[in-house]
């Protein structure tokens, strides 16, 4: 084969939203409750005296933004204050204390007790102050957080197809460690990062670094110890490194681990976790310990072939999954762990191999989900659209890849580490390239196992040689929605094959708008994108075309359908809808899936069933009508008013049958499948409710 990009390596599962969780001897607290909230800007807020008392009470996760986003584009963008009394434990005495945001939107100022601990200027990435300094013992201690969603010029995203929510919308913790430890202040990650050497089916080599942190005023010999164990929680591997760690210095402290024969992680086939427990001895006892969630050890290595597509662990296994944003409605990104659960389900029910997490960082809580259901993970970084050529905005970039790279490193799903989506908008900038060329260099640096890409639409003669500059080229395309006709697929995937220089080529976005609430019977051509005619069946007739011209060209290394879930876009009004970009394959309340993602059900899934499309099109004027139907099964069988009109095989999963008369009133729908001498059913009802005259009797 030609054309491949082989890495060998292991990675680890973070778990528990991405703080540092362990029985003993680490406490982690949540900051949940009894919080003071303000929609404005107010001088002396920090201040501890100041009076919050007429101020709103809110619970994090928390957003400003959760209904405000509907009203045509016009939501808050600004400065808000959150207050709250911190609860230290009696267990803290003669420790070091450490408040972790796994996320605060866009730009937030921390103070305790009226000092500035820092600013942390992007919206998605976690940021950690330690408080020990500024702590008052036995007296009233006063977080305060100024949090603004404005638009800052060197702040990515300039702009995007998304709502920028603002908020506390992730969870706080008040972390408490003993004077040495491992510090949860290398770029708020959990202080470990889990490293392969080498991975085969015969053997893992495996690095665990620790970050030790020591806070005493002398130096401090400290031993680092790995245990690894196996599924069944047995030992089957162990290491240990001694290290002296100078006073107020931090010091990596690396074990190597051999493990023989590894159960390899082999995605939504064999999800396997081996669990990992780093330990910090002083003195001869256990002093600091990451393990539990933190520790998940996926194994596994990888490639990609310019002409074969994804290999995982030396064998072929195709990429086709979906797109995720994090919002809902009424709750914007301030979602639930049972919000992201009922995505995870969600996006493996309908049988994704992958899922990409545009267009920024998502939760350190979903990617674990991702890692214990076998789907392989795009992360990317918030730079969308637009880049403004400054060095301010150049080292905030920077930042953020930084940020998401520690912070997620140990997670066994992310393969991919994304540098831009649609840079077709360049903003203040002609010359975007230098920029991601560092990006692409910094993320080698900071992690050379997982390979680089990049979501493309501009044309390859604004930038040459822009989409060379990551490991893998995709491309969003959306022939049949903005433009042309679903076929166009074809064409369009060729000539780009062509022109990427054997190098590989995959398919980040493709799709098209839906709304539940409209149908058109026959149709034949695509509505407006822009208008409020938005009819779900149009959007099947896209991904059904689209996907087969991918199906057909096993060369590209990954496909993701835009998107899983309608989400929030302010300045959109189409599809009867407001704010709302409706092409998600389910509503974005998560409770109608759409005709579309049962397509992709019986193309991804193997577990018996059958659809009816347009099934909500209950009441019909036409009486001449085509019925189709989703199935996975070896055959379908139709039947309208309880009249058989005969059964079908299709490899497509595709079963149509043309023609098909309805009687004026109600008319029963059913489809009866058959796989392996076993029946599955599925029945609807429609209404027709103006019979127009036409030849030929409809059915009885």
């Amino acid at each position: 084969m030609t054309g491949r990009i082989i890495l060998l390596f292991v990675m680890t599962a973070a778990g528990c939203a991405g703080t540092q969780t362990s029985k003993h001897p680490q406490n982690v607290f949540p900051v949940t409750d009894g919080w003071r909230f303000i929609r404005a800007d107010v001088n002396s807020a920090e201040a501890v005296a100041f009076d919050d008392s007429k101020w709103s009470q809110v619970t994090l996760p928390h957003t400003w933004n959760d209904k405000d986003t509907v009203k045509g584009g016009n939501y808050y963008r600004g400065p808000t204050w959150y207050r709250i009394k911190l609860a230290i434990p009696e267990t803290a005495k003669g420790q070091r204390l450490f408040i972790h945001f796994e996320a605060a939107s866009l730009v937030a100022d921390v103070y305790l007790n009226g000092v500035h601990l820092g600013r942390h200027r992007g919206g998605f990435t976690a940021f950690c102050y330690e408080l020990t300094p500024y702590i008052q013992r036995g007296g009233s201690n006063v977080l305060a957080v100024r949090v603004d969603n404005s638009f800052f010029e060197d702040v990515p995203p300039l702009s995007g197809d998304f709502n920028i929510y603002g908020g506390v919308y992730r969870p706080v913790w008040l972390i408490i460690k003993n004077t040495v430890c491992i510090t949860p202040l290398d770029y708020a990650s959990p202080g470990i990062y889990i490293k392969q050497t080498k991975v085969t089916k015969e053997e893992a080599i495996v690095d665990v670094l620790a970050k030790v942190s020591n806070g005493l005023d002398k130096p401090a010999a400290v031993q680092s110890r790995v245990t690894i164990l196996d599924a069944n929680s047995t030992i089957i591997a162990k290491a240990q490194e001694s290290a002296n760690v100078e006073p107020g210095q931090t010091k990596s402290v690396n074990n190597r681990v051999n493990i023989k024969n590894p159960h390899l992680w082999n995605g939504r086939k064999d999800p396997y976790l081996y669990q990992v427990k780093v330990e910090l001895l002083y003195g001869g006892k256990v002093i600091d310990e990451i393990g539990g969630t933190l520790g998940a050890l996926g194994l596994r290595y990888y490639s990609v072939d310019a002409n074969e597509g994804f290999f995982l662990n030396g064998e072929s296994y195709p990429l086709h999954g979906v797109n995720r944003h994090q919002d809902r409605p009424g709750k914007g990104w301030a979602i639930s762990y049972a919000d992201q659960d009922e995505d995870a389900n969600l996006i493996t029910e309908i049988g994704a191999t992958c899922v990409r997490l545009a267009h920024y960082p998502h939760s350190n809580y979903f990617i674990s989900l991702c890692d214990k259901a076998g789907l392989v993970v795009w992360a990317e970084i918030p730079l969308v659209n637009q880049i403004y050529d400054t060095p301010a905005f150049a080292e905030n970039a920077k930042q953020q890849l930084t940020e998401l790279i520690r912070q997620k490193y140990n997670h066994p799903s992310i393969f991919f580490w994304s540098l831009y989506n649609e840079l077709g908008n360049s903003g203040r900038c002609d010359e975007p390239r230098p920029l991601i060329t560092q990006l692409n260099a910094l993320a080698k640096q900071e992690d050379p196992t997982r390979l680089t890409t990049a979501a493309s639409n501009e044309p390859s003669s604004k930038w040459p040689g822009l989409r060379a500059i990551a490991d893998l080229i995709t491309w969003n395309l959306y022939p049949g929605w903005y433009y042309g006709a679903p076929p166009q697929m074809n064409q369009l995937l060729d000539k780009y094959k062509k022109d990427a220089n054997d190098k590989p080529i995959g398919m980040s976005e493709y799709g098209a708008g839906a709304n539940i609430r409209q149908h058109e019977q026959n149709i034949k051509k695509g509505p407006a994108p822009g208008g409020n005619w938005h009819p779900e069946e149009w959007q099947a007739i896209v991904h059904e075309e689209n996907y087969a011209a991918m199906e057909a060209r096993p060369y590209l290394w990954a496909t993701f359908a835009w998107v899983m879930f309608d989400f929030g876009s302010a300045w959109r009004n189409e599809g009867d809808a407001n704010g709302v970009n409706d092409k998600g394959l389910v509503t974005a309340d998560r409770k109608t899936r759409k005709d579309a993602f049962y397509f992709y059900k019986a193309k991804w899934t193997t577990e018996p069933f059958v659809y009816i499309t347009s099934r909500r099109h209950a009441d019909r004027t036409d009486p001449n009508t085509t019925v189709k139907v989703y199935s996975n099964c070896d055959s379908v069988e139709l039947k309208v008013n309880g009249q058989s009109l005969g059964s079908k095989t299709e490899t497509s999963r595709v079963f149509k049958w043309f023609d098909v008369r309805l009687k004026p009133g109600l008319n029963t729908i059913e489809a009866v499948a058959t796989r392996d001498a076993k029946t599955y059913s599925d029945k609807c009802e429609w209404q027709l409710v103006e019979a127009i005259k036409q030849s030929g009797e409809p059915n009885k």
